[in-house]
């Protein structure tokens, strides 16, 4: 069978199953697993305001590597939860992660199956249900948007909000270069809001309570801790999500080598320190100084985000790119499907071919992703943004060196709150 015959034919992912608790042989394996890996990395707890809290409630978690999942089992030992994992966590072990308490998700996408799951575990089993609902590992090392949608579930619910906010995982092992650099770990518990204050407050109000919750600077908390990194590669990959020269204003050809980040466009590098910072050690061809646009690694990011802001709120934002495209209609396996035109916009995305003699066209308008999901370097694919419907995900690998997918992520998020302010 050609690809797009294979996906028709495909049997979806079942999102509606029950979820089941974390069976009791399971739990000993997830200490296991996690234990001796937090205690390598000399994980200390915090916890406040926890005194007497015992299960069901929500657990609210940054999401940063994976040893988000071995810190949460740690900070909430030793009861068991429930996780919402994305759907290409379930491939080939969808039966150990359906026994271990996992919750099928596919990101960004508006997903009513999964309240009722979420509330199944709450309410039917009364145990914790663990969320990640930045839905993405961090980028840069702060926190992402959320979904304005969080405030309304926590208040359906009702039980008592906790959160986890993790330091030095993204440090230990950042997106863009998953070497652990065998730093330590912290970690803050914290019930954040009770079932008598979530009774007494608004929707908004409980989003304003949640987002303070979840701000985190990993590169600030690492200088304020002097955590010393010196990975002799501990800049490499940094490019992926630092893709425009804050000197020559050139866009896609940043490159990274050891501890070292330079731009090909004007030849102008900088040393990433042993601390997380940034120092300027090359000048570019145009420039008598060594001067450091950004020490503070996320202000780059930021920078590049006022960028694609700008572009959005004139109207010129737009990407156009061909790329290979690979369906994921369940646990079992990626389905190549072919090439497509993928088209970024005002409007939103379209990927649109056709794939085996059969046209093919997917269209997410801006309003229906406040974010979107992005990997690098994805299984030595390369790097790409996949896109969901309720029942199918789709990766798509850019061709070429003209784009970003950091690039890509940061417009999601910019078109969607400027249609929000717009009305």
């Amino acid at each position: 069978m050609t690809g797009i015959e294979k996906l028709r034919a495909a049997v979806r992912f079942d999102m509606v199953r029950k979820p089941v608790r974390q069976r009791g042989y399971l739990r000993p394996l997830t200490w296991i697993l996690s234990f001796p890996a937090v205690w390598k990395h000399r994980l200390a707890i915090t916890k406040k305001d926890m005194d007497g809290l015992k299960p069901p409630y929500l657990l609210l978690c940054t999401h940063h590597a994976f040893m988000d999942f071995k810190v949460t089992t740690a900070a909430i030992f030793p009861h068991r939860a429930n996780y919402v994992v994305a759907i290409d966590g379930f491939i080939g072990r969808e039966w150990l992660l359906r026994q271990a308490g996992g919750i099928c998700k596919r990101k960004f996408t508006n997903d009513i199956q999964l309240i009722r799951q979420i509330r199944h575990v709450i309410v039917k089993q009364g145990d914790i249900l663990a969320l990640y609902p930045e839905a993405r590992y961090s980028l840069i090392g702060t926190n992402a948007v959320l979904p304005d949608s969080l405030g309304k579930m926590v208040k359906l619910l009702g039980v008592p909000v906790v959160m986890l906010n993790m330091h030095g995982n993204y440090l230990n092992s950042p997106c863009w270069n998953l070497t652990e650099r065998g730093n330590r770990l912290a970690a803050d518990l914290t019930q954040i809001l009770t079932v008598d204050e979530l009774k007494g407050s608004t929707v908004a109000e409980i989003n304003t309570r949640i987002g303070e919750a979840f701000s985190y600077d990993e590169y600030a908390w690492q200088k304020d801790q002097g955590i010393v990194i010196d990975y002799p590669k501990r800049a490499e990959g940094l490019h992926k999500v630092l893709y425009q020269c804050p000197h020559c204003l050139t866009e896609y050809r940043m490159t990274s080598h050891g501890d070292h980040i330079s731009c090909t466009a004007c030849n102008k590098s900088w040393e990433m320190t042993e601390l997380g910072e940034l120092r300027a050690v090359h000048k570019a061809d145009d420039e008598q100084s060594l001067h450091t646009e950004f020490t503070h690694i996320p202000d780059w990011y930021e920078f590049e985000r006022g960028n694609v802001r700008a572009e959005v709120e004139s109207g010129t934002y737009r990407l156009h790119v061909e790329a290979t495209v690979d369906a994921l209609p369940n646990a079992k396996r990626y389905i190549r499907l072919g090439t497509a035109a993928l088209s970024h916009s005002m409007e939103g995305f379209v990927l649109d071919g056709v794939f085996d003699g059969e046209p093919f066209r997917l269209e997410k308008p801006v309003a229906s992703m406040y974010s979107c999901h992005i990997e690098y370097d994805y299984f030595g694919r390369g790097d790409c943004i996949d896109l969901s419907t309720l029942e199918d995900t789709y990766y798509i690998y850019p061709h070429g060196n003209d784009f970003s997918v950091t690039k890509m992520a940061l417009a999601t998020e910019e078109l969607f709150y400027a249609q929000k302010r717009n009305g």
